[in-house]
């Protein structure tokens, strides 16, 4: 994971079949973050690379920190 142009990148080795890319992501996130995969949820882009993912019970500050990364 990294951040670019203020964008979290995520890298996943799933192929982008019948959602696979998109369950491989919610996992990787759901551990990363310490948070249950219910926790997760891609709100716009589910066919595309690019996406929109909403995170429950997490602030902004505590999402930044459980990554490892600066605050805003």
């Amino acid at each position: 994971m990294e951040v670019r142009d203020g964008i979290l990148q995520v890298a996943v080795a799933a192929p982008p079949v019948d959602g696979e890319a998109n369950l491989e992501l919610i996992r990787t996130l759901a551990h990363a973050l310490g948070c249950g995969k219910s926790a997760i949820e891609i709100v716009t882009g589910a066919g595309s690379r690019s996406k929109l993912v909403a995170i429950v019970g997490l602030s902004l500050a505590e999402l930044l920190a459980k990554l490892g990364l600066p605050g805003t």
